[in-house]
């Protein structure tokens, strides 16, 4: 493998859509599930809906991100497709970096999802690996506080509050944090072992994490949200960290923050809980 191909970029490069798969809905209708891979470790880009950020056929917005964080974002919006619509793409087009990329969504049977596949695929479950409570989980209610629309000025903090509600399963062993030290963090012997799976490793737990999905302007969170994008640099505030110890959730289940704009504009944030992928 070449040189350049194990080079770490922080800025600069270009981001990819990726088709993650497809699920099927009760009344027989399908969501065509996406996310992308920012090659980039700091650079987070904008990239307005138009020619460089579009869905076709149909409107060019179709709830898709403008704002795109770091590195790989999996399963992060869906598009609901009718139940005829058989062997028809829907094409995410992304143009950034100076590079044009698509994702092709489409309901070939190898693309279908299920809690098991998008559970080994974000690290939550080792690849093939499942239990009898691991298969019996549903996924959390997640429920904003108050308005879903809110106006606020530059500067000033906005309190959000969400509440979950989950069914415990499946239960984790938490990871006991290490209490800090003069020196640098030490790696255990499994944590220095090279990777002998095929996808991330992640630390589980039930928590709530919010993020910028639209909006230009820089976001200011407090307190500091654990990431929802696969950082996997040791110490970094991340599930797929080494190192990571998953805080416990709040006793009465609701997770509270403030968030402050730096500029006028209108944004979506979303959040996202950690407990399951989607």
């Amino acid at each position: 493998q070449p040189a350049s191909a194990q080079v770490a970029f922080q800025t600069g490069q270009n981001v990819s859509p990726a088709f993650e798969g497809w699920e099927e809905n009760d009344d027989g209708s399908f969501n065509l599930v996406f996310g992308y891979m920012n090659r980039n470790w700091r650079e987070q880009l904008d990239v307005p809906i138009g020619p460089g950020n579009n869905i076709s056929p149909g409107s060019a917005d179709q709830g898709q991100p403008t704002h795109l964080l770091p590195r790989r974002n999996r399963y992060v919006f869906k598009v609901r497709v009718p139940a005829d619509f058989g062997d028809k793409e829907l094409v995410w087009t992304l143009t950034t970096a100076g590079k044009t990329e698509a994702a092709y969504g489409t309901l070939r049977q190898d693309y279908r999802l299920d809690y098991m596949v998008i559970a080994s695929e974000t690290g939550a479950l080792g690849i093939g690996v499942s239990t009898e409570e691991s298969r019996a989980n549903v996924p959390p209610t997640i429920t904003l506080v108050g308005d879903p629309m809110r106006r606020a000025m530059v500067g000033q903090p906005v309190t959000l509050v969400a509440r979950i509600t989950d069914d415990d399963l499946p239960r984790f062993r938490p990871r006991t944090a290490r209490p800090p030290g003069d020196g640098p963090p030490k790696l255990s012997a499994m944590q220095l072992r090279p990777p002998i799976r095929f996808t991330v490793a992640k630390v589980n737990g039930l928590h709530l994490s919010w993020f910028v999905f639209r909006g230009d302007g820089e976001v200011g969170f407090d307190p500091p949200q654990i990431k929802t994008w696969e950082d996997t640099r040791t110490g970094a505030n991340s599930p797929w960290s080494p190192l990571f110890s998953m805080p416990a959730p709040p006793e009465d289940g609701e997770w509270t923050i403030q968030v402050t704009f730096d500029q006028p504009g209108t944004y979506m944030l979303r959040e996202r809980d950690l407990n399951r992928p989607l």
